[in-house]
């Protein structure tokens, strides 16, 4: 899998590719179709696939104090976008000059002479363009006469209602894990570098990898069943704590996700942390013995969640 840029150029042997284009945040279902229609195409045509996405989000561009709210990392879409049978991930820099770049030099310009696209496939949404002022039907007559094949994919419906990133986004915010989970096709899950704590999980008999949520969007605050990924691919269940630890002062937003049966360093290195199922609320404490209480009651609940046999903690 290749990770490409405009700036960097797109190498001759994947000229010609199918280009599965959008944001593609979240990487859900409908998201999951555009990109296997593009893959179809280019296995029927013995073309290679490159699926396009946007970093910064064009909302953040255009509206950079909105809370965070993206649902997947680049490396996270290039990972979902190989397993999807992607050949390289081109990574839009959405900065001024593309805001800028009218449709007509975007297709003309962009994925014609610098990307040296045969074929586009977007949503039936996709906009494009100085203001977005191109749309489908624009793509399909200006890619003609660029000789590229445009065309779009139909929404994926469930329950009469398009799934879309602001569902997913919804759902987390309530703490619905499985419906998130049912849009995503995977549990929502946060990837970063396991950061240095106070210490105070491993004295509690819980030692924890703490996260920062940088860019992601905040589900619900609370304690979740997780699925813990680390580097090597290997995955472990665990418990996870979500929120600014209301308890202890000062109060700090974190992930802070116990692994079950694990005694390994994990500081410095890159994990993800899949949100399986909520738990309960976020809650101050009276005391750290009350606390350690709810903490065991929380790993059964866990344990049991992911199927697993009791803990048999003294």
């Amino acid at each position: 899998m290749e990770r490409l840029t405009l700036a960097g150029g797109v190498p001759d042997h994947l000229k010609g590719s199918i280009v599965a284009l959008g944001n593609f945040d979240g990487f859900h279902l409908g998201h999951q179709a555009v990109v296997g229609r593009a893959v179809a195409r280019a296995f029927h045509e013995r073309r290679p696939v490159i699926v396009a996405t946007f970093d910064p989000h064009p909302v953040h561009f255009f509206k950079p104090d909105l809370p965070p709210f993206r649902l997947t990392s680049l490396d996270q879409r290039e990972a979902l976008f190989a397993h999807a049978g992607a050949d390289a991930m081109l990574v839009f820099a959405f900065d001024e000059q593309l805001r800028s770049t009218s449709a007509e030099d975007f297709v003309a310009e962009l994925l014609a002479r610098r990307i040296g696209a045969a074929g586009v496939v977007t949503g039936d949404d996709f906009g494009f363009g100085k203001g977005r002022a191109g749309n489908v039907e624009l793509l399909k007559r200006l890619g003609a006469e660029h000789g590229i094949a445009a065309e779009a994919v139909a929404p994926v419906v469930i329950d009469g209602v398009r799934v879309s990133s602001g569902r997913i986004r919804e759902a987390l915010v309530a703490g619905d894990t499985a419906h998130a989970t049912h849009l995503l096709t995977r549990d929502f899950a946060i990837q970063g570098v396991v950061q240095p704590g106070d210490r105070r999980g491993r004295e509690l008999g819980y030692p924890t990898a703490n996260l920062t949520l940088g860019d992601y969007q905040r589900p619900k605050y609370g304690i979740y069943a997780v699925r813990v990924t680390l580097e090597d691919g290997s995955e472990r269940p665990g418990v996870a704590s979500l929120g600014i630890r209301p308890t202890f002062d000062p109060s700090r937003e974190l992930l802070e996700a116990h692994l079950f049966d694990f005694s390994g360093d994990l500081y410095g290195r890159k994990i993800d942390v899949a949100l399986h199922a909520f738990i309960r609320d976020e809650r101050k404490f009276d005391s750290v013995d009350a606390l350690v209480a709810e903490m065991r009651e929380d790993e059964a609940a866990a344990r049991r969640l992911l199927a697993l046999p009791p803990s048999f903690r003294a």
